[in-house]
């Protein structure tokens, strides 16, 4: 299975490595993860594991939600108990507020449900994938939302200098193609940060080092697995 954990971006700092040079690290907070369900391809079609991140306050948390990790003794559970339904393991933990999937390769027997995993699962992991959501900066302009030049600021330039330019053609097309670049919502879309340097892990207080930035802003989630870029 490839290795992965949820956890939360704490921020940046820097350390020295072992050559002594000091280098730019994102301290992320992984784990403890629980195995909130085991994927088989015989009763989902392929295989993985559900693992949970942070706990989720009960009085905030759905029916649903609760249902999902402990026996809460619903009318459809009983239902279908009565109709010889065999019920899923509950992992018997707090409603968690960042579930995610794992995809595995064949055997899934060593993870069970209720299991912990900590950043000892990267102890022997070299370079990691980062996912996370960026930042939203709301409704920007062509200049920053893809890197325009923009005109200019000679003499005779009126007030223009940060516009976007020509945006078609004459009457042929007589339109706008569709995917042009131009002003809009900028941010919040998942961007994926391949083969970063694990600098350090921090076993005891459940820190990984990674080397450079990752998206998104302090606090926000992220999904942290071993990377499969050579």
């Amino acid at each position: 299975m490839p290795k992965g954990l949820l956890g939360r971006k704490v921020g940046m700092t820097q350390v020295y490595n072992a050559d002594g040079v000091c280098v730019p690290v994102t301290v992320i907070e992984a784990g403890p993860c629980v195995v909130l369900q085991v994927r088989t391809p015989e009763r989902d079609g392929y295989s993985a594991i559900q693992v949970g991140f942070d706990d989720k306050p009960r009085r905030l948390a759905s029916r649903a939600e609760r249902g999902h990790v402990a026996a809460i003794g619903s009318q459809r559970e009983k239902t279908r108990q009565a109709a010889g339904v065999q019920l899923l393991e509950k992992p018997e933990c707090e409603p968690k507020r960042y579930v995610r999937e794992f995809r595995t390769e064949g055997d899934t027997t060593e993870y069970a449900v209720g299991q912990s995993l900590t950043v000892a699962t990267f102890a022997e992991c070299k370079a990691v994938d980062v996912v996370g959501i960026v930042k939203g900066r709301g409704f920007t302009g062509a200049i920053k939302r893809h890197g325009f030049s923009g005109l200019c600021a000679s003499h005779g330039v009126k007030k223009a200098h940060r516009s976007l330019g020509s945006t078609g053609q004459r009457q042929d097309p007589g339109r706008v193609f569709k995917n042009q670049k131009m002003p809009g919502h900028y941010g919040t879309n998942q961007v994926t940060i391949r083969n970063l340097d694990l600098v350090k892990v921090d076993e005891a207080n459940n820190l990984l080092l990674v080397y450079g930035a990752v998206p998104g802003h302090n606090g926000a989630y992220v999904v942290v697995r071993e990377t499969n870029k050579k």
